[in-house]
């Protein structure tokens, strides 16, 4: 079986990303929305956790809401943080657990993004060491 194209997926994930939350951010002048988003980005500094384990609370939570855009998002930031895949795969197991075979859709659109993200590390780590 022929794999579809991906390779374009993570970076279409980030600019429409950026994109979006700088049109609401901008335009939008609405008070409780530009709460919420510096809630959201606060909730994941260090603190009692540091935000390093934070990546990995909010993968779990994003797999168990069974929300793909919130996965790709803290598989990113999980491997940018340091996880390995060993570690990363551990914290989908608790959200499999928890959340039961509904889950496992959403666990193969992680590993699919865990594996985008190394081959696109693994492509800066060449060009870096070409240098």
């Amino acid at each position: 079986m022929k794999e579809p194209e991906n390779n374009n997926r993570l970076e279409e994930f980030r600019t429409y990303r950026d994109r979006m939350n700088e049109r609401i951010l901008e335009e939008g002048d609405h008070l409780v929305i530009k709460r919420f988003f510096n809630l959201d980005s606060g909730a994941y500094r260090d603190g009692a956790l540091d935000a390093r384990t934070k990546e990995l609370l909010g993968l779990v939570a994003s797999m168990v809401l069974r929300c793909n855009d919130c996965i790709d998002y803290h598989v990113v930031k999980s491997v940018d943080v340091g996880y390995s895949n060993a570690e990363i795969e551990d914290a989908m197991n608790v959200a499999l657990i928890v959340g039961g075979s509904i889950v496992i859709p959403h666990l193969r659109h992680a590993y699919e993004t865990l594996d985008l993200v190394r081959a696109e590390k693994q492509g800066e780590d060449t060009e870096d060491s070409g240098k």
